[in-house]
């Protein structure tokens, strides 16, 4: 007989169903569990109305403390009084100082030579002294012309006198019966023309010596004018001699030594070192706070000194208000021009105040809007702000202690209600 392989053959039970499909039902198990933890996540981004990266954002936890509003800046020294000194004249100008040399008020700290100045202050004083000759002449000519009319005068009252006493005598002897009528008639004609000619030599008299007074005075006059164009002349001269105007330090030499300069040109600066002040850059929003006479306290090289606000300038630059900060009390030493110094304000202290990091949110949603972080979602909320400081900003309504928001830009959020931070 020929063997077959049944000797070989094994029967084999037929597995049930979830064994042969044991690998699918595993994978559809981890997929099930997967979609139930991914669940809540994708509802919650299906319901948003936007996705920002939360790394992209800043996030600030509300607070309540002691609100401190106060303008903290970095400012450099200057000096309150720091003239500039301008040449007077056109010419060449010699330093006899150099540039951080301590100078007293009205030392001579340098020269302008000017050729042409003193060649014409020297004209004009020849010409003053020919118009005080002219002045002269004219007083005297006025003496000889007043003593020639006072005689023509006393001529003329004499004269009148005589006709006087000549038209009397003649009276008396016609009454006498001695002289003819016809002689009293020229006696009275001759005292007639003579009291004429007394009243033209008075009027002549009164009219040549108000003349002589008008030509005097003319001279007079015109030496005057000539005098204070000498005297101008004079001060300009004085001036080409530099003297510094305040006692301090020389700052800067605006040009060589033994230069040609034009008129008008700065020369020299001179820094009083006793009159310090510290200029800020002060926020706009802050500049309309500020106020001549604001305590301030101002820091640098581990000292602390008092001061105050001296100045704030009226106008806008870039964003920016310059103000001034003056110290209280003795000037400091050591100090030097454009040294940077910090300086804060303190405009306002208040307790128990809800408050939050100050960020660029303010300005976005004009402190009226802010997105409030809840886990992987921001939601959008109406709140009111108060006052803002340089790092913090008063919460009045809509916000809690304890709860985050965005403090950052909210631009891509498009003003959306509900915002997914994604990772």
């Amino acid at each position: 007989m020929i063997r077959d392989t049944s000797a070989q053959d094994r029967v084999v039970t037929r597995a049930p169903w979830w064994k042969r499909h044991r690998k699918a039902l595993a994978a559809a198990a981890v997929a099930a569990l997967l979609l139930i933890w991914l669940l809540p996540t994708t509802l919650r981004s299906l319901s948003a109305h936007a996705s920002v990266s939360r790394a992209r954002l800043a996030v600030a936890t509300v607070e309540r403390g002691d609100f401190t509003r106060d303008i903290a800046a970095e400012g450099r020294v200057v000096a309150a009084v720091s003239p500039t000194l301008y040449a007077p004249a056109p010419g060449s100008v010699r330093f006899t100082v150099q540039a951080g040399r301590q100078v007293a008020k009205d030392e001579v700290i340098g020269s302008v030579d000017s050729p042409e100045l003193t060649s014409k202050l020297a004209q004009e004083r020849a010409n003053l002294q020919a118009m005080q000759v002219d002045y002269a002449r004219a007083q005297l000519d006025a003496r000889q012309q007043g003593i020639v009319a006072e005689q023509t005068l006393e001529q003329a009252r004499i004269d009148r006198q005589t006709a006087y006493t000549e038209q009397e005598r003649t009276k008396k002897a016609f009454e006498l019966g001695v002289t003819p009528e016809i002689e009293v008639l020229r006696t009275q004609a001759a005292l007639q023309k003579a009291e004429i000619a007394l009243k033209r030599a008075e009027t002549d008299y009164a009219l040549q010596r108000e003349g002589r007074r008008f030509d005097t005075d003319a001279k007079r006059l015109a030496r005057d004018r000539q005098q204070l164009l000498v005297d101008e002349l004079q001060r300009q001269v004085d001036l080409l001699t530099l003297r510094s105007p305040v006692a301090g330090q020389v700052g800067q030499l605006m040009v060589t030594d033994r230069s040609t300069v034009a008129k008008d040109a700065a020369l020299l600066t001179v820094v009083d070192l006793t009159a310090l002040e510290v200029e800020v850059k002060v926020p706009e929003s802050f500049a309309r706070d500020l106020a001549v006479g604001m305590p301030a306290t101002i820091r640098g090289n581990g000292n602390t000194w008092n001061g105050e606000i001296s100045t704030v300038a009226p106008e806008v630059v870039n964003g920016e208000v310059v103000a001034r900060v003056r110290f209280v009390g003795d000037a400091p030493q050591g100090l030097r021009q454009s040294q940077r110094l910090s300086v804060r304000v303190v405009l306002d202290e208040r307790k128990n105040v809800v408050m939050v990091a100050r960020g660029p949110f303010v300005e976005i949603g004009n402190g009226r809007v802010a997105y409030v972080v809840n886990g992987d979602m921001a939601e959008r909320r109406a709140i009111r702000v108060g006052t803002a400081s340089v790092d913090k900003v008063e919460i009045l309504e809509g916000l809690q202690p304890g709860e985050q928001i965005v403090v950052s830009g909210t631009d891509s959020f498009n003003d959306a209600e509900r915002v997914a931070l994604s990772r």
